[in-house]
């Protein structure tokens, strides 16, 4: 698995944790960093996971907005909490970040709803990140 493959993971725990625990962003950032000083096996994922998280945080208003457009009928509150964290990162990556080709953020967000999500969830996530593909050409 790659450096960003698990980093992909740890943003989306990270953001999973605040959302599910209602806890700003921050204090789990916080703790997964003092986790990843002690764990210098994790210090390669950890500092793209960091960037994730921080950018999705900077952004949220208008990737939530985004997300929402284009879920036809999905508000946020209404979606799995795994699914709107998988939506976040990715189309974090598809908006902010040229070093992520489209293809790959989709992907590795599809992959992720297969693993931790509802059976329908990859579907979702899919067409959904498609849009937001379009969008950011």
């Amino acid at each position: 698995m790659s450096a960003r493959t698990k980093a992909r993971k740890r943003a989306l725990d990270m953001l999973f944790q605040a959302d599910v625990r209602d806890e700003p962003v921050a204090i789990i950032v916080a703790s997964e960093a003092q986790r990843a000083s002690s764990e210098p096996d994790r210090a390669a994922s950890w500092l793209y996971a960091r960037e994730i998280v921080d950018g999705v945080t900077d952004h949220l208003d208008e990737i939530d907005e985004l997300i929402v457009s284009y879920s036809q009928g999905w508000t946020i509150d209404r979606m799995p909490h795994i699914d709107r964290a998988l939506l976040r990162i990715a189309s974090w990556e598809l908006l902010f970040n040229d070093e992520v080709p489209a293809a790959v953020a989709i992907d590795e967000a599809i992959e992720l709803a297969k693993e931790y999500s509802t059976e329908d969830s990859s579907r979702f996530v899919n067409g959904v990140l498609g849009k937001i593909a379009d969008h950011a050409k």
